[in-house]
């Protein structure tokens, strides 16, 4: 619930964006309003957006979001011959199956068919490879066992991706709170009650510890990928954890997307580190860019970015602004900041997009 405020403050709220923005991490959300989309990002100044399961289709439903494997040559006869330039494509590859079932059966054959995969897309055109939280969380071998992030038969999928100059996006845990019991004290109670499939405080699920020591156990065992870590490495609530995971694998990068909770709250600790790993941030926002309060939502990152206005909301996990959870600070980063953020970065993980956007940059 959003309680009336009586606080008077000034607001200022960009139409569009310091400069023109990569919105690196995103999805279709399940449906092809590609028109849509492509005019919010008009309005806003995203010059391209970034659907990071390619051949996959993802959309909010049963009280989470459900997961269909899909066509990656959808994505690019809808998006990229339509729009040329503004839309790219990362590929879930081999790892684009329904969590309920077995990941594979022989996992010897399930890294060559995925590295196959990886190969074929990349060459069509997708940019990255993205893993979802399934990975550690859900996918299981044809044994029952859970098979971990770092399990060394996938190895061999880690290191082509840096032999073909792509990036690995990459999900591994959740909020803290969604791994602790679904009680009022539970900070994000609503959120769970709205999206209860998220909750993990099952003993069945891996604790949250457990998922991030695998996941940087595997990045340190392959310092030749380029390892995007998606929401504030899933560790938003610690940004000292983060600033050393940072420190110690320079393979690393992270983006804020669906984060701006976290990190409005602690805005003095958030500015210090922005502007400390200023080289190291990707712009993303992980919400639909087609629903009625879209336009809001990208002015809320926007603001976040470059004002320091002080107590406004984050949006919620699904882009919307019906329920709240505290206000946020804005963190007023320096325009040589922003840049970098909104495109520079991305730009340095990804050269081809440098061409590709030549017009819009």
């Amino acid at each position: 619930m959003i309680r009336k405020s009586y606080l008077v403050s000034e607001q200022h709220v960009p139409e569009k964006a310091a400069f023109p923005v990569i919105d690196a991490h995103n999805h279709l959300w399940g449906n092809w309003q590609v028109e849509k989309i492509r005019q919010t990002m008009d309005r806003v100044g995203v010059i391209s957006y970034c659907d990071v399961t390619g051949n996959v289709q993802i959309e909010f439903s049963g009280g989470g979001y459900r997961i269909t494997p899909g066509d990656i040559d959808n994505f690019f006869n809808n998006c990229s011959v339509k729009y040329p330039g503004r839309f790219y494509c990362f590929t879930m590859a081999g790892f684009a199956r329904p969590s309920q079932e077995p990941l594979f059966q022989n996992a010897a054959d399930f890294v060559d068919e995925c590295i196959g995969l990886l190969q074929e897309h990349v060459k069509k055109g997708a940019k990255g490879l993205k893993i979802l939280k399934e990975l550690g969380l859900h996918y299981r071998d044809s044994k029952g066992k859970l098979i971990h992030l770092d399990d060394p038969r996938l190895a061999p999928v880690w290191e082509e991706a840096a032999r073909l100059k792509v990036p690995v996006l990459m999900h591994q845990a959740d909020p803290s709170g969604f791994f602790e019991p679904v009680t009022p004290d539970n900070e994000h109670y609503e959120s769970l009650i709205k999206y209860p499939s998220w909750s993990f405080a099952d003993p069945g699920f891996p604790r949250k510890a457990e998922l991030l020591q695998q996941r940087d156990n595997m990045i340190r065992q392959h310092p030749r990928t380029t390892f995007i870590l998606p929401h504030f490495a899933n560790h938003a609530e610690n940004i000292q954890y983060v600033a050393k995971l940072l420190d110690e694998n320079p393979n690393v990068y992270i983006d804020f997307s669906a984060r701006l909770d976290e990190l409005g709250r602690q805005p003095y600790s958030t500015r210090e580190f922005f502007l400390k790993y200023q080289d190291r941030i990707i712009f993303g926002t992980d919400m639909p860019a087609n629903i009625e309060s879209s336009i809001r939502m990208y002015h809320t990152y926007f603001r976040f970015l470059e004002t320091y206005d002080e107590s406004f909301y984050a949006p919620d996990y699904d882009g919307t602004f019906e329920r709240a959870r505290w206000p946020i600070c804005g963190i007023g980063l320096p325009e040589e900041v922003l840049q970098k953020i909104y495109q520079k970065n991305i730009i340095t993980i990804i050269p081809s997009l440098q061409q590709e956007l030549a017009g819009w940059l």
